[in-house]
C-alpha cells in the first residue's frame, strides 16, 4: 500500500483571512531549479512575475526561509507563497451567524458571497471573512454554496474534524431544501421528482442534461402561487453542480435572476448587487457526526421577488 505523504504545516501566516498557496514539486521532470518548474507551472502570471516573488523573498521552503531563484528542483518539495489579492468590490450584505460551538459554525449567507475563495473572489468570501471575524484560522467549510445563492453554509472548527463533516455531504446524510421563486405555469403538475444526467465539462460556465443513467435527482413542489409567478419548494437528493438551476429549467421554470439558464448573460459589473438570483438555501438538517446532537438550523432572509414570506 502507497503511503500518503504528510503535508507539513504552513510556514506563512493566513492574509486577511487567507491561506498561503501550497506548491508540491513533482516527482519527476526536466527542470534544473525550483524557479524553472514553477515559471512553467505559473506560466499564467508571467515569468517577470515569479522572478519578482523570487527577488522579493516571498516564496518560502517548510521551514520558512525564502527559496532562492536558482535553489535545485527537488522532487517533491514543498513551496509557499501568498498570492496578489485581487482588487474586490465588498459585498455589502451580512452574514449571519445561525449557530457556533467548537466544532462547527453555521452562517446564513447572502447572495454574491463566495463560500470559498475562488478566481477573482478571495479575500471577500464567506471563509475569509469569518476568519477575520472570529478569529478562527483553521476555520474551513464543510460544503460549498454557489456564490449567487443565499443561505444556509456549515463551516468546521477544527481541521482533524473537517472531514467528519464532509463525509456527511458525500454520503448524502444531511436534508437540504432550498426556496426558489420562478415563473408559475398552471398546466405543470407538481409536486414531482425530476430526475435526470448532469455534466458540467471544465471550462463550461453552464451545466447540461445529457443521455444516460440519472446522476441528479431533485424534488419540487409548488408553495404558493400569485402574479404569473410562483414560490417553490426544492429538496435535491443528490449535489450536482447546477442542479437545481438545471431542473427548474428544463420543467420551463427558469429561476428569476439567474445569469446562466435559460441563456448566458453578459457578466454584470462589479458592485452591481441589483438583480440576486432569486434561489436560498432555506434549511439544513443532520445529526452531528462528532457530538450526537441532531441540528436543524433554517434561514431567515427572504427572497426579494416575494415579500412578505
Amino acid at each position: 500500500m502507497r503511503r500518503r505523504t504528510r503535508i507539513p504545516p504552513a510556514p506563512l501566516p493566513q492574509r486577511q483571512g487567507v491561506d498561503p498557496v501550497r506548491v508540491r514539486l513533482p516527482a519527476e521532470g526536466p527542470w534544473a531549479t525550483v524557479r524553472d518548474h514553477l515559471v512553467e507551472r505559473l506560466s499564467g502570471a508571467g515569468a517577470g512575475v515569479v522572478d519578482g516573488m523570487f527577488d522579493a523573498g516571498r516564496i518560502v521552503g517548510v521551514d520558512g526561509a525564502a527559496v532562492s531563484a536558482d535553489a535545485p528542483f527537488v522532487p517533491g518539495m514543498f513551496v509557499w507563497f501568498h498570492r496578489e489579492l485581487p482588487e474586490e468590490v465588498p459585498v455589502p450584505f451580512p452574514l449571519r451567524i445561525v449557530y457556533h460551538d467548537e466544532h462547527i459554525v453555521v452562517v446564513d449567507k447572502p447572495h454574491f458571497l463566495a463560500t470559498t475563495p475562488r478566481g477573482s473572489h478571495v479575500a471577500e468570501t464567506a471563509l475569509a471573512r469569518l476568519r477575520r471575524e472570529l478569529g478562527i484560522p483553521t476555520l474551513g467549510a464543510a460544503h460549498r454554496l454557489d456564490r449567487l445563492t443565499a443561505g444556509l453554509v456549515l463551516f468546521t472548527v477544527r481541521p482533524e474534524e473537517r472531514g467528519a463533516y464532509q463525509t456527511l455531504f458525500r454520503d448524502r446524510l444531511v436534508r437540504k431544501e432550498y426556496e426558489a421563486i420562478a415563473p408559475y405555469d398552471a398546466s405543470l403538475a407538481l409536486p414531482r421528482t425530476v430526475r435526470s444526467r448532469i455534466v458540467k465539462e471544465r471550462g463550461s460556465l453552464t451545466a447540461v442534461e445529457v443521455p444516460g443513467e440519472p446522476n441528479a435527482v431533485s424534488r419540487i413542489e409548488l408553495l404558493a402561487h400569485r402574479g404569473g409567478l410562483g414560490r417553490y419548494r426544492l429538496v435535491p437528493g443528490t449535489g450536482q453542480t447546477h442542479q437545481l438551476r438545471v431542473h427548474m429549467n428544463a420543467l420551463g421554470l427558469p429561476i428569476l435572476g439567474d445569469p446562466l439558464y435559460p441563456v448566458v448573460t453578459a457578466p454584470v459589473p462589479a458592485g452591481d448587487f441589483r438583480d440576486p438570483l432569486q434561489l436560498l438555501a432555506r434549511k439544513l438538517e443532520f445529526t452531528d457526526p462528532v457530538t450526537g446532537a441532531a441540528h436543524r438550523f433554517r434561514s431567515t432572509r427572504t427572497l426579494a421577488a416575494w415579500p412578505g414570506q
